[in-house]
């Protein structure tokens, strides 16, 4: 195969499109995943929090704030 084969293969046919987008996507998370571990290991703890701190906001959160 020369490199025409395969630049023909990748740009101009579906299947080579394809290939093209599922190693987008696999070297995306690949990367996402690295960045995310690396995060994980500078940021190890930043320690307990207190009981009476409710700085969390959550999407399912039950309790209606004065209504």
């Amino acid at each position: 195969m020369d490199f025409g084969e395969i630049y023909h293969f990748l740009f101009e046919t579906y299947a080579g499109i394809g290939v093209l987008v599922a190693v987008s996507i696999v070297l995306c998370i690949i990367i996402a995943a690295v960045l995310e571990l690396r995060t994980r290991k500078t940021y190890v703890d930043r320690g307990p929090k207190s009981e009476d701190e409710e700085d969390e906001w959550s999407l399912f959160d039950d309790e209606e704030d004065g209504e």
